[in-house]
């Protein structure tokens, strides 16, 4: 794989999520260690799904 093959692709969207394109390694807070692919980050605080996003920056009206 070549270097250009293995960066992740990050967007960040106005007003809404971080997304990333890729597969990632992800280790919470409790240290458990999971694999997830493409997901959305929340920017806005507000989710019940942190550290992901559940669209809950539309409801509070989130700026960034």
């Amino acid at each position: 794989m070549d270097k250009k093959e293995s960066l992740l692709k990050v967007k960040v969207y106005p007003n809404g999520p971080i997304l990333v394109d890729g597969t990632v390694e992800l280790t919470l807070a409790d240290g458990t260690v999971i694999e997830k692919e493409n997901p959305h980050f929340c920017r806005c605080g507000a989710s019940k799904n942190k550290p992901y996003c559940d669209g809950s920056h539309v409801k509070i009206g989130f700026k960034d």
